[in-house]
This record gives structure tokens, sequence and C-alpha cells, in this order.
């Protein structure tokens, strides 16, 4: 039976009606069996995002877990860095329920060893497993949870209270877009007692698919237009389940994620960084790194290229999306924040609000520090996964194809197929086409000397995208 659910960049993701039913509980029987045969405790740390869909495939997949013979906890809606913590603190498995950026009509599992994300092995012995156990899940929507609730949120707030200290924020004023980000309440919270003060803006009763990436244009329009009418320093957001950032200056323009990556880096002291080849050709070139390494996208890869770094200094790894994941201790004014090797919204909005006041300098100022190239990215949605491999196919190996269509641009000087197809035009401009790993969607980013030309430069690589792909 055909079924929308698959292994993308991060977990499984799908259609709700294909999630909310018997497979969200196999998925879970199949992660306990699959990667835990022998555990010396069953029990398994369940959260989940704001999405309507998301508390009864919670319960699903805690009456999956109880058909393995596990006992599932209650961890509620809260971040998913912050559930990643619980589990790794007390050496527990763990599963987020979130379709973190997508649709509402789509939703996923994001699952958590003991000792951090999983990896693309993991996914194939769950894939494995989950053929095996279809259907013999037991339970309902409506089941309760076995267990009393468990709170899984103390310790990251006291992670990041302890590591900034009081008044790391003293003076700022900062717009919180709150909309249905599962870390809003979580985010003022902690401004206000950093010392900032946090203006609560556009919270939504309904899921928002707020895209780092890919930021609506109307999300851009309110940002500018509370911008108008507030003196805030920053405004800043997450996307649904809070493992990516939304920052922006005090314009209203938004920063990109690999250079609110670079800004916590440099913030933190971390000179050797990890991130995918999405990410800004200007953090090679902006003489604040030592060590650069790429990695195709997804935080799994960032992950296994932190590990290659290992031994080599503290190390940050970063996504163009935003989302940090820290791969080291570090220490900073006698204070240590402790590794947290998974993608952290969090993180990297407290570093760019404290480096505001630490260096008395506006955000935008900070951030041209490094140079970057003008970029941009989008997306051609509904999209068929097999039509955007087709065309990054024919970009790929097909002799010519690119250069005809780069012709404008003096054509191909170089070509990477690192994860889709990043074509260096001959002008120098860059043009990166890669399918999106979670979504029916083909991705394009693009570089150029300058904003406007790189807006001109995405609206062509675009319109060959959907050429490409008709």
């Amino acid at each position: 039976m055909a079924t929308s659910l698959k292994f993308g960049t991060s977990g499984l993701r799908g259609l709700v009606t294909d999630l909310a039913g018997p497979p969200a509980g196999d998925y879970t029987r199949a992660f306990l069996e699959a990667l835990f045969p022998a555990p010396h405790e069953k029990t398994l740390l369940i959260g989940r995002d704001l999405r309507a869909s998301s508390p009864d495939i919670a319960r699903l997949c805690a009456a999956g877990a109880a058909a393995a013979g596990w006992m599932a906890r209650d961890c509620g809606a809260l971040p998913t860095p912050a559930l990643a913590l619980a589990a790794m603190t007390r050496g527990l498995p763990a599963i987020m329920v979130t379709g973190s950026h997508i649709p509402d009509d789509r939703n996923g599992l994001k699952f958590y060893r003991p000792d951090g994300e999983i990896d693309k092995d993991d996914e194939a012995r769950i894939a494995a497993r989950h053929a095996e156990v279809v259907g013999l899940a037991a339970g309902g929507a409506g089941a309760p949870f076995p267990a009393a609730p468990f709170d899984a949120l103390a310790d990251y707030r006291a992670r990041y209270l302890a590591f900034f200290g009081p008044g790391a924020l003293d003076g700022l004023t900062v717009g919180v877009y709150e909309h249905s980000s599962v870390a809003r309440d979580l985010l003022v919270d902690m401004l206000e007692a950093l010392g900032a003060r946090a203006i609560r803006l556009g919270r939504a009763t309904k899921f928002v698919p707020v895209d780092t990436e890919a930021i609506r244009p109307e999300d851009r329009a309110l940002a500018a237009g509370w911008t108008r009418h507030h003196r805030f320093d920053a405004l800043v957001s997450t996307d649904g389940d809070a493992d990516r950032p939304l920052v922006a200056e005090a314009s209203g323009a938004f920063l990109r994620g690999d250079l609110i990556g670079a800004i916590t880096a440099r913030a933190l002291g971390v000179r050797a960084i990890v991130t995918p080849v999405t990410s800004n050709s200007g953090l090679e070139r902006c003489g604040a790194f030592t060590a650069v390494a790429r990695t195709r996208v997804g935080s799994p890869f960032v992950i296994a290229g932190i590990a290659a770094q290992a031994g080599h200094g503290p190390v940050i790894g970063f996504e163009a999306n935003g989302g940090v994941l820290l791969g080291s201790d570090v220490a900073r004014e006698g204070r240590t924040l402790a590794a947290l090797p998974t993608r952290d919204a969090l993180l990297p909005i407290l570093c760019a609000l404290s480096e505001i006041r630490r260096q008395a300098r506006p955000l935008a100022a900070i951030a041209g520090d490094f140079g970057f190239s003008a970029a941009a990215s989008d997306r051609l949605e509904n999209t068929p996964t097999a039509r955007s491999e087709a065309f990054l196919a024919r970009l790929r190996d097909e002799a010519g194809f690119a250069g005809a269509l780069l012709a404008p641009l003096g054509g191909v000087a170089t070509l990477s197929a690192l994860d889709g197809v990043r074509l260096t035009a001959g002008n120098g401009e860059t043009v990166h086409f890669r399918a999106s790993g979670n979504a029916p969607e083909l991705r394009a980013y693009v570089e150029a000397a300058d904003a406007p030309r790189a807006q001109a430069l995405l609206a062509f690589a675009l319109d060959i995208g959907r050429r490409g792909t008709a």
C-alpha cells in the first residue's frame, strides 16, 4: 500500500492521514526493538509540537511502546532540543512528534537514542524492523499515557540561564514572533529572565508553517510592520519545534541561518565549524574560522562531520536553516556549556542577542563583520520528488545541459554533486538545486554580489527549476 511516510533529512515525515493511526505505533515499536534489544530501563520519553494532530499521534506512539513492553512518559509540548537534552541527561530514548516547518496536513517523528539523534544506519534498521511489526501495536488515539507527565523542560531552561547569567540581555528590547512555535512562552520567559524586555507578537491559534530557509512573504511583511512601530534591538522566533531560529535585526530584515550560526560560533570562541554545502561561501573567506568542513544537508550528516573533528578542539555544527549543534563543551567567563549535538534554536538566539549587548553594536553591524555574499533561497512546492531527481540527474550527468541553462551567466565553471547540484557560473555566481528530504519540494539556493542581484538570480533559478521539473 502506497504511503507518504519516509525518512528524510531529520526523522520520519508524511501526511497526517498516513501517520495518525497504526503507523505511529508500529514505527515506535520498530524503533525500540531495532535499537534497544536489551535495555537497562524500558522507559521512552515522548514530546510534541503544537500541531492539532500531535497529541493523538503522541498517544499512538505510547501505545506502540506498550506493545513493545515499554512505558512511555508524556513530556508534553516542548522544543525538540529540550526533549533531546532530557533524554541524553537521563540515558533514555525519546520520540518527538513534529513536522517541524512543513504544513499542518503533515507530521512526523524524530527519534533519539540516549546519546543523541539516530543516524542513517539506525533509520535503515528501524525501517527493516517496521516491515516485520506492521499492525502489531495496540491501543488507540484516545488512550491516555500510562504514567504521570514528565518535566523535560526544566533542565533546558536552567542550562541557558546558568551559562549566560543574570543581566546578559539587560537593556535590550526584543520582539518575539510567537505564531505556533512550541517555544513561544519559553522564549519570552528566558529573555525576561536574562534582563530583556520581550514584546509578544503574532500568537496563532492554528499551526503556521514557518520555514527559516524559505521565509514566507507574509512573515517578512509582519516583521517590517512590527519594527516600524517598535524600537526593537532584534525580532526573534523559531520554526514549529524550535530547533531552527529566526532572527531579524532592528530594521526587520531577517538574517540567514548560516550567518546566525557564524555569529554563534564566534560568540562562543569556537574556530572549527561543520556545515552543509548550502551554507554561504563567505564562511571560508571571512577569516573567523580555522576549519570549515562541508557536509550534505541534514543534521545526521553534520553530526557525523562533528565526530570526524574530534580531537581538534571545540567544534560547532550549524545548517543554513540556522539550527546549531554544539559538538563540544565550551567555556566562557568561567561558565561551561555542555555539548548538545542536536539542532537547537535557543542557543543561537541568545548568542546573537548577547553579542548586541556585549559589543554595543546593532545586530546588522555584527552580521556585516563576516562579509557574506548576498544569498537567497526558496522552494518549488508540490514538486514530486521523482521529477526533482530527474532534473538533478540531467544537470549532473547530461553533457551541456547545465551549461546551456546557465549560458546567460557565462556557463558553468564548476559543479558539485555533494548534495543535489551546486553550480558556480562563469560570472562567479552560484546556483544550487536539491530535492527536499522532508516534503515534495525542489529547493533553490543562490549567491550573488548584492541583495537585488541575489533576488533576480533566485527568480532565474526558480524559473529553471520550474521548467526542468514540468
